[in-house]
């Protein structure tokens, strides 16, 4: 089925990275429930930066959740080649949506008060380095899944530090609001 002898390897590291990111899911979905009328009142730029950034959020991990799946799907290297390179390259849309609809506004969310370049740098390489990784299965090159880890791994780290970041965007939008 797969010239990639040693696939059973790394079952365990993937269970381990669809399990953490699907449980950030629902974590996020839930501080993002709580905090979804704060959008209402103070509808401004960062406001609905943030509820976006949110949902992006989710997204990069529902991302690296569909990554695991198919790395632990039973399937020939070219379908799950393939399948990494698509996901990570629709998955990449979401933070270039952002800079579109957010570049030259005063954004201000980032944890330096100001747009959020690193963050955004961050997450389009660790998309970039998942395409990479599948496009060496395609190659039937075992080395392909560090990239894909690598890349799995960064996004989860990254969405845990940027929910957090958004947490303190939202409470700050709370404490502006008008008593």
């Amino acid at each position: 089925m797969s010239p990639l002898a040693h696939l059973d390897a790394w079952h365990d590291v993937f269970l381990m990275i669809g399990g953490a990111s699907g449980a950030l899911v629902g974590l996020l979905f839930i501080v993002v429930s709580l905090h979804f009328g704060k959008v209402d009142v103070a509808a401004d730029t960062n406001a609905r930066a943030t509820m976006d950034g949110a949902r992006f959020n989710t997204m990069h991990l529902l991302t690296v959740l569909a990554e695991a799946v198919a790395v632990l799907t039973p399937q020939p290297a070219l379908f799950l080649g393939v399948e990494l390179v698509a996901l990570n390259l629709l998955g990449v849309r979401a933070p270039i949506t952002f800079i579109r609809r957010y570049a030259g506004q005063r954004v201000t969310i980032s944890h330096e008060g100001r747009f959020p370049t690193t963050l955004l740098a961050t997450v389009i390489a660790a998309y970039a380095l998942g395409a990479a990784g599948g496009a060496a299965i395609l190659r039937h090159a075992e080395w392909g899944l560090y990239l894909v880890t690598a890349s799995c791994v960064t996004m989860i780290v990254r969405s845990v530090l940027t929910a957090w970041m958004l947490i303190f965007s939202l409470s700050h939008a709370r404490d502006a609001e008008p008593s």
